[in-house]
């Protein structure tokens, strides 16, 4: 439990300092910390939930080979854990927000959604990468330097508004933007713009990455016993 206070609160501070205090980056007039901590909670979420599952098979290899039930209790378990921790981390947020006497408006009605999202894309790329790792053991060291590399490709530390107009189709290709930028215009509000083309994209890319993970394991999770 302590970690997950520490870790998002930690993060948010250096990139409040960093983006906020010496790149001067805007932030539409909300506290920098509230704008970056709504970003970090899905990052985090996304990130924690893909490590989870990526070794989630590996790691339960003797309950693999020793009885038969569906693989797929294994991974998505793993994101369940992970929900947790996102929920242990919302209090922070309702702390600064209480702190910066910042009420959010009716858009955090729709937060459910954006975090499906999110959900949707853990499990899709997990599945994937977890399905790999069975066969192909260097993929543990390639997650954590994709988590690492996502965090700062992705717009946690600065608001999406920043990135040029003509650049934003293409890193909407990182599913994440559109969830990050979900995220914050729900829980901002008028703080903060929805970019609607860039959540689209979001979606379409999370779609196809859900099936082919899916796909993809089904097709080896048969494998699995013999393998490992």
């Amino acid at each position: 439990i302590a970690w997950s206070v520490i870790r998002p609160f930690l993060t948010m501070l250096i990139f409040t300092f960093v983006f906020g205090r010496l790149a001067k980056l805007p932030s539409n007039g909300v506290p920098y910390p509230i704008m970056v901590f709504a970003a970090l909670l899905p990052w985090q979420f996304f990130a924690g939930s893909l490590s989870s599952i990526s070794t989630s098979i590996v790691g339960n290899s003797n309950l693999i080979s020793k009885i038969y039930f569906p693989r797929l209790i294994i991974p998505v378990s793993s994101v369940i854990v992970n929900l947790v921790d996102f929920l242990i981390s919302f209090v922070i947020l309702i702390g600064l927000m209480v702190w910066y006497r910042y009420v959010p408006d009716f858009r955090i009605l729709a937060l459910p959604l954006f975090l499906a999202l999110a959900f949707a894309a853990a499990v899709g790329f997990g599945l994937l990468i977890a399905s790999l790792n069975v066969k192909y053991r260097d993929f543990n060291y390639l997650v954590p330097f994709m988590v690492q590399i996502g965090l700062y490709v992705s717009p946690v530390g600065f608001s999406l508004g920043v990135i040029p107009e003509k650049w934003l189709t293409i890193y909407s290709l990182n599913p994440m933007v559109g969830v990050i930028g979900g995220f914050r215009w729900a829980i901002i509000g008028h703080g903060e713009k929805l970019f609607v083309s860039s959540l689209v994209i979001s979606v379409i890319v999370v779609a196809v990455i859900l099936v082919i993970g899916l796909k993809y394991f089904r097709k080896t999770e048969r494998t699995f016993a013999d393998i490992i």
